[in-house]
């Protein structure tokens, strides 16, 4: 008998069909599983065998043969361990092989029987979704499924603290409770606020700038200026997620197996990993074409502290998905495509020592270990920066003062506003804030007003601008613009931006 149980292979974003087919034949016992298996496949004959011993079933003296097709698609992961056990249950007539074909499996089998939680849960409920199937996953996951079964009312979700529990269902004598979908996590921000930084107004405008248009920013100065906390306060003046863009994030947490508890954020990412990650962890890759760190600050902020400290192959990896949106892990196995529409947020010192404009602390070697240092940094890298601000060291008689007017709170209310102008402006043609717009849509989102246009033509041209930072400078502009209320960029907001395009000095 030829028992089939339907599951996926996780390829990126995509889920690929896999048709489990498990066959029980007379001969001497064995037991082979084969069609492009790696090695956490190959071992779940093991995890199968111990988990059947642990439900008081032992297999028979028999030739079983589990065959995962199509035998071209490389196999990998440990998800297959429960529909191979399923399989073999309705090959030997435990459970109906009719009603496994209505349902996509997903899970890890522990030794003892109960089902572990494997990545891309999410990602398999929208395929089963999407074939009109239902889903089998572990009880863990559950609160995962759930949340999709929610918004896709077809999606049947069985979720099974154990292999026992779910033949019981299956078979009728125990039937499994649906899963509730986990609540919605309340965003509690326990970062800095902007009213606790005293001074930095600058950087604080251009804080606010980056947040309302998504663009890309970079602060530069000395230790202890404020730069890291600044960063750290983004998150408390970002608008939440919408559902849509909560799902897209949800989906790359699945993969990498980041969801937690199931439940689906509405807080945006916020991702800072250390200077010394290796490219793969930062832009995706290893042996299974993992998701890196900047798919993981999908729609949220990457946050590269000490920027020249990182090896400079590692930021140039980056160009292309600051540009593009979205990064490509190309594998031998594998070619993957990720999205990774980020803002990126860094922060880096003048030199080595960071004291370049301090006589009395700097090194010996000013100014030319400045030069030297801010070298590491390629010139299309920093093309790429929206807003460059220069973060000054904050005096004791700064510290004096009492706290500012305003905080996040009131900033976060007038990101909200400029946020809203932007969607009304787009209106799903594209883009989703001021930073992403480009082409016909940037040029009729820009509106701006005779003196406007030639302050940006003759700054161009002095400055000698490139096409893209050309480009940035209007989108900068039509973000200030947004902030301020303005349906038309004028010449203010247009000489605002351009203030933000200095960079820092180069061999």
């Amino acid at each position: 008998m030829v028992a089939h149980v339907a599951t996926v292979a996780y390829l990126g974003l995509e889920a690929k069909p896999v048709d489990v087919q498990v066959q029980v034949a007379a001969g001497a016992f064995s037991f082979l599983i084969v069609g492009l298996p790696d090695k956490a496949v190959r071992e779940s004959r093991d995890r199968v065998q111990s988990a059947f011993a642990a439900l008081g079933l032992a297999l028979p003296p028999k030739r079983i043969t589990v065959n995962l097709a199509p035998a071209d698609l490389e196999k990998a992961g440990s998800h297959y361990d429960l529909p191979i056990a399923l399989g073999l249950l309705a090959a030997l007539g435990i459970v109906d092989p009719e009603q496994l074909g209505h349902y996509v499996a997903v899970g890890e089998l522990s030794l003892d029987g109960r089902l572990a939680p494997s990545p891309g849960v999410l990602l398999a409920a929208l395929h089963a979704a999407s074939e009109g199937l239902g889903l089998i996953c572990p009880a863990a996951q559950g609160a995962e499924a759930a949340w999709l079964a929610a918004a896709n009312g077809g999606l049947e979700v069985v979720a099974a603290p154990d292999l026992g529990a779910l033949v019981a269902h299956l078979r009728g004598s125990r039937v499994l409770p649906a899963p509730e979908p986990a609540p919605v996590p309340v965003s509690t921000f326990t970062g800095p606020d902007l009213a606790d930084i005293k001074g930095q107004e600058l950087p604080k405008r251009a804080l606010e700038i980056a947040a309302a248009g998504g663009h890309n920013l970079l602060m530069c100065g000395p230790p202890g200026a404020g730069k890291s906390m600044l960063a750290a306060s983004l998150p408390g003046i970002l608008p939440e997620l919408s559902a849509a863009e909560a799902l897209e994030v949800a989906m790359i947490a699945s993969i990498a197996g980041a969801l937690e508890g199931g439940a689906i954020p509405r807080a945006r990412p916020f991702r800072a990993p250390h200077h010394s990650a290796s490219m793969p962890a930062l832009v995706g890759g290893g042996a299974r074409a993992r998701p890196g760190e900047v798919s993981l600050a999908h729609l949220g902020v990457l946050f590269l502290d000490e920027l020249p400290e990182f090896p400079r192959a590692v930021l140039d990896s980056l160009r292309q998905p600051l540009e593009r949106g979205l990064v490509e892990v190309a594998r031998a196995e594998a070619h993957v495509t990720y999205p990774a529409r980020v803002q990126l947020v860094a922060a880096m010192n003048p030199c080595r020592c960071g004291h370049l404009d301090d006589a009395a602390l700097a090194c010996a070697r000013a100014p030319k270990c400045s030069a030297d240092y801010q070298a590491r940094l390629s010139g299309p890298l920093l093309d790429r920066i929206d807003l460059y601000v220069e973060v000054r060291a904050v005096s004791a008689a700064d510290l004096s003062l009492p706290p500012p007017a305003e905080g996040s709170r009131e900033v976060a209310a007038r990101v909200r506003a400029a946020r809203a102008r932007q969607e009304a402006r787009y209106n799903g043609a594209g883009p989703r804030t001021n930073a992403e717009a480009d082409g016909a849509v940037l040029e009729a989102a820009f509106a701006a007003s005779e003196e406007a246009r030639r302050l940006l033509h003759q700054a161009a041209d002095r400055l000698r601008l490139s096409a893209r930072s050309f480009h940035r400078v209007m989108r900068v502009a039509r973000t200030i613009a947004d902030l301020a209320g303005s349906a038309r960029v004028e010449r203010e907001h247009v000489a605002e931006a351009l203030s933000y395009r200095r960079q820092p000095p180069q061999n």
